[in-house]
């Protein structure tokens, strides 16, 4: 059989791509489910990119296997049928919500970061999205092949930065007090629930295209690795910022005080992060809606459009610190089903 890695590295990159969006790009995901607890915060992330390794490639074998077009057919064969179909409603409200993040997430580098209007960062981002969801799947590859190479490059630079400062070591082992401390322990759990829950309407159609059991297996080991050195790069950076709960798009105020000079392309690049992930969730909400009503792709994609943007007009930082975790807690029931799932008859075959 021959080992086709780059079609591995492209899979690798949508996922990557899809994960990391506008929470985990502007750094408020990972203050939220990791960076504010300290130490703690970072014993949660080696766990959580375990399991992002181990669950996000058992994710794409499995839907592969079952030749799933649509995340919903893999709750069913999860869940079973009516429960199934519960699950997809749910997932349909998660992913409406997550869009609406992910635009909130677009205005706010353009009102914090550009000083400009948060709707032009909204509507630009829309028209943009529209014309790649036009073009189909390769759009997506292209988008995100582009667009995860430069995040990880500049996570290193931030994390090679931060580990050179002074008393990186003390705020490394620092354990700040929080009145939800307990929410640590759970952390690595519903952050990579959450993550996946969201990615299979991503990863299920595109596992299903690809079909290849070995390059679906080494995309999602690729994937989750990429995704480990991320977070940990961005909490080591982030760990040094000074009240960091505070800010929406902390990852750009570090970039701003250590290397000024690629600022921009990094705000460039947080948008990118942003862009690639609105498309990934409109992506598999399309799909999704497809198979309930047979309209053209332009129609479903502007009413998904329109009710993310009515949610998108709360604040990014309070839409994201509100719905994240609460995704997260529900997706650990989804997680659960797919961890005790066998693959024994992938692996034998």
């Amino acid at each position: 059989m021959k080992k086709n890695w780059t079609a591995a590295f492209q899979i690798a990159a949508v996922y990557v791509g899809t994960v990391v969006g506008a929470g985990f790009a502007t750094g408020r995901e990972i203050v939220e489910f990791f960076s504010r607890f300290g130490f703690f915060g970072f014993i949660s992330i080696l766990l959580s990119g375990y399991l992002l390794v181990f669950m996000g490639s058992k994710l794409m074998r499995m839907a592969a296997h079952i030749k799933a077009e649509s995340y919903q057919e893999l709750n069913v064969y999860l869940f079973g049928k009516w429960a199934g179909k519960g699950i997809n409603i749910i997932m349909l409200v998660m992913l409406l919500g997550v869009s609406a993040v992910m635009l909130a997430g677009a205005g706010a580098v353009f009102e914090e970061q550009l000083g400009l209007p948060k709707d032009i960062g909204v509507f630009l981002t829309i028209f943009l999205s529209v014309l790649v969801m036009l073009i189909g799947i390769k759009g997506l590859f292209a988008v995100n092949t582009f667009v995860v190479p430069l995040m990880i490059t500049f996570s290193l630079m931030l994390m090679f930065f931060s580990v050179r400062m002074p008393h990186f070591v003390n705020q490394l082992l620092f354990v700040p007090h929080a009145d939800d401390g307990w929410k640590s322990v759970l952390a690595p759990f519903s952050y990579t629930a959450f993550n996946l829950a969201l990615a299979q309407a991503v990863l299920v159609p595109i596992a299903n295209e690809i079909k290849d059991d070995w390059t679906i297996k080494w995309g999602g080991i690729i994937g989750g690795a990429a995704l480990t050195v991320i977070l940990i790069a961005s909490h080591f950076t982030l760990i040094m910022l000074p009240n960091l709960e505070q800010y929406e798009i902390p990852m750009a105020i570090i970039m701003k005080k250590f290397v000024p000079f690629f600022y921009w392309i990094f705000v460039l690049v947080i948008y990118g992060e942003i862009f690639t992930s609105v498309i990934g969730n409109v992506f598999g909400l399309d799909r999704q809606l497809k198979q309930y009503l047979l309209v053209p792709t332009i129609v479903s994609i502007s009413a998904i459009f329109g009710v993310a943007y009515i949610i998108s007009l709360v604040d990014y930082g309070k839409l994201l610190s509100y719905l994240y975790p609460l995704f997260g807690y529900i997706s650990l029931i989804f997680f659960v089903l797919l961890w005790m799932k066998p693959l024994a008859h992938i692996e034998k075959k």
